[in-house]
């Protein structure tokens, strides 16, 4: 880990002709400044200054586990009006979503290639889009179903 640091330079020991950075074998870990940060004072108020840091195993695995989803979150209920609503908003942008890919089609065939991939760039790209809907719709729907079902069952 590379963190950059920031200290204040004191405008008196400048002034007096003395160099306000404590000096540190930094070098080949220098960054040039940008344009913006020249503007806001870098070099002149305040100066960078990086430090390497390296974690231990315990720090690692403490940061890997730190958004980790646990076995039992796949199992719980959704408000069943939202999961609901969540269902018909996702199915319609579905139905939009075929609808493109079927003028994609049509122009693909219409269109040379190099026309074609032109045509399609900064587009959102229809059939993508739609495999990841469908794929999340159908896996909200079983974990639902599955949810639904293990709790009749064990309550």
């Amino acid at each position: 880990v590379v963190i950059d640091c920031f200290r204040l330079i004191n405008h008196q020991m400048l002034m007096l002709g003395q160099e306000p950075r404590q000096t540190t074998s930094n070098i080949g870990h220098l960054n040039k400044p940008t344009i913006t940060a020249l503007i806001h004072g870098l070099n002149r108020h305040y100066y960078s200054i990086a430090i390497n840091y390296r974690k231990n195993d315990l720090e690692q695995k403490m940061l890997l586990n730190f958004e980790k989803k646990k076995w039992l979150d796949g199992l719980k209920l959704t408000n069943f009006d939202k999961h609901t609503g969540d269902n018909e908003t996702v199915v319609k942008e579905m139905l939009d979503l075929t609808e493109k890919y079927n003028k994609v089609i049509q122009e693909e065939f219409k269109s040379t290639e190099e026309e074609f991939a032109v045509n399609q760039v900064g587009k959102v790209d229809a059939k993508k889009r739609l495999e990841h809907d469908v794929d999340q719709v159908m896996t909200n729907n079983i974990l639902q179903a599955l949810g639904c079902m293990l709790a009749t069952v064990v309550f």
